[in-house]
């Protein structure tokens, strides 16, 4: 059976405005691209991080009414919210896949803080909506913290770990980093994952070769297409990555496969 790789779809970058009717669009046609998670934070209309789930809300609900892609909320971000309010996303009914933040980094000059609390708080809300995390870590060190938290909590199986790279403070995006933090991911685990700041292809092309499930793509890493250019919208990087991924033999899954594979319930 050939090989079914999720491509992850994270599409409004850093604190540019929000513009639900264009931001859905944008994704229900990168969904037909070969897009199979849309990945979204909770943003204002001006493109600030925010406890308010409305604008959030009104985009996934156009987003639903044009493809099927899997819903998927984030709970991080650097932002003076306290976890109950990065949470508050998790109440939208529809979410699926949440993201679960594996530890504190530094993200450039800021310091992402998030303490073995916040991340019990995170995996309780996940658990009791019935929700996938995709575990976010930046370091080898945070498979650890996840470690001792499958200790204490049932998490959803597989567990599903997204290897954060390229942020200023973190690993940095290179074949050798990739090499050595693959190696510490359990045996158990499914992983994926982001290359934040991304000026190239080969990272991900590499992820790819090495096994990764999950790879994501959008402008909250990186608008670039090729050498000199950047890409007009997020369907552009879709279709880029789906012929990568087509072009090595493998397939890009539907979001019905990626549920399947992550273990997401569908919800109608």
């Amino acid at each position: 059976m050939t090989r079914k790789v999720i491509i992850s779809l994270a599409p409004s970058a850093g604190p540019a405005p929000v513009d639900p009717p264009a931001l859905a669009a944008d994704i229900i046609r990168s969904s037909a691209a070969g897009a199979a998670i849309c990945h979204l934070h909770c943003k204002t209309r001006a493109g600030a991080l925010t406890p308010d789930i409305s604008v959030l809300s009104e985009t996934f609900d156009l987003i639903r009414a044009g493809c099927d892609i899997v819903i998927q909320a984030s709970t991080g971000g650097i932002s003076q919210m306290s976890i109950e309010q990065r949470c508050n996303p998790l109440a939208y009914q529809y979410v699926e896949s949440a993201s679960l933040n594996g530890g504190s980094t530094n993200l450039g000059e800021a310091v992402y803080v998030n303490s073995f609390d916040d991340i019990r708080f995170c995996a309780d809300a996940c658990i009791k909506r019935d929700i996938v995390p995709e575990i976010e870590v930046f370091d080898i060190g945070m498979l650890n913290n996840i470690h001792i938290i499958r200790q204490e909590k049932t998490l959803r199986e597989p567990v599903l770990f997204n290897l954060v790279f390229g942020h200023r403070g973190g690993l940095p995006a290179t074949i050798e980093a990739l090499t050595a933090f693959r190696s510490f991911v359990p045996a158990d685990a499914l992983w994926g994952v982001t290359h934040f700041g991304r000026d190239n292809w080969t990272f991900l092309a590499a992820a790819i070769a090495m096994g990764a499930t999950v790879v994501r793509i959008g402008f909250e890493d990186s608008r670039w297409l090729t050498e000199g250019s950047e890409a007009d919208n997020n369907l552009q990087l879709v279709e880029k990555l789906a012929l990568i991924i087509r072009s090595m033999g493998l397939e890009t899954a539907t979001a019905d496969e990626a549920r399947e594979i992550i273990n997401a319930r569908k919800i109608k």
